[in-house]
């Protein structure tokens, strides 16, 4: 694993997450039934196929990497801590959006090496749109078997800015960072693809004041960082991985340029 380069795997990975939201959609386009979790989230026969295709896929990939997937069995940090480089995988990221079947849900699957993602890919089923990158060489968007464009996040100066919103998550913060902003436009969506709007230049920032999973964000995180943009948490620190605890604190999508978006913040 010395030569290891992670670029060398984002083609592969990309087909895996295809393959996966092909799975996705055979149960999408059918009636299915829904259970819950123990947090009480919603869980799907989808969520579960997806995710043993991609475990399996990348276990034959890279036998000596370690997956860890939000569908997969609780790994404890005392054994995950030794961890160098794992693949960090949400296999249907946006459940309640496949439930109410709009078609913002996302299949993420990150490389992570130390604390930080190294290569991502996030696969949009629905209109068969990925969106992948890998440290040091840009992010792009491929929709189906078409041309790869690259995506860059837009500079903000000032003005109007575009804020993408979450479409089943917003809490009274979200709302008093809205306000300080001033004359605004407002985006709502579902997933990852939150991230991936200010990572193409459709939004220029995306507040999540509130509670996400490292499985949720590792990918877009990679998307976004490739194309100029940044995630970072309320100290202005981009969000890492592997922690003791799996859950986010709290953060903000950026688009590129000096605009200091954590003055909007409301105050603590």
């Amino acid at each position: 694993m010395v030569d290891f380069n992670p670029c060398d795997h984002l083609e592969p990975v990309c087909d895996i997450a295809r393959e996966a939201g092909r799975r996705i959609l055979d149960v999408y386009e059918r009636e299915f039934k829904v259970e819950q979790k123990e947090d009480r989230s919603p869980l799907t026969e989808a969520d579960r196929a997806a995710h043993e295709i991609i475990a399996a896929r990348l276990q034959a990939l890279t036998p000596d990497i370690p997956v860890l997937s939000e569908e997969s069995a609780k790994i404890d940090y005392a054994a995950r801590a030794g961890w160098k480089r794992f693949w960090l995988v949400d296999p249907l990221d946006g459940t309640k959006e496949f439930i109410n079947r709009n078609g913002e849900f996302t299949v993420n699957i990150a490389l992570i090496e130390g604390d930080r993602p190294v290569l991502g890919v996030v696969y949009v089923p629905v209109p068969a749109l990925t969106y992948f990158a890998c440290a040091g060489r840009g992010a792009y968007k491929q929709k189906g078997g078409g041309e790869r464009q690259p995506v860059r996040a837009r500079r903000f100066d000032g003005g109007k800015p575009i804020v993408v919103a979450s479409r089943s998550h917003a809490g009274p913060e979200t709302e008093a960072f809205l306000r300080n902003l001033g004359e605004h436009d407002v985006v709502s969506m579902g997933s990852a693809l939150k991230l991936c709007l200010v990572a193409e230049g459709a939004a220029d920032v995306y507040p999540r004041l509130g509670p996400t999973m490292e499985w949720d964000t590792a990918a877009a995180q990679c998307v976004v960082e490739a194309a100029g943009g940044r995630v970072t948490d309320l100290h202005r620190k981009p969000l890492i991985y592997n922690k003791p605890s799996l859950l986010n604190p709290w953060f903000l999508v950026s688009a590129a340029g000096d605009y200091d978006w954590h003055r909007h913040l409301p105050a603590a």
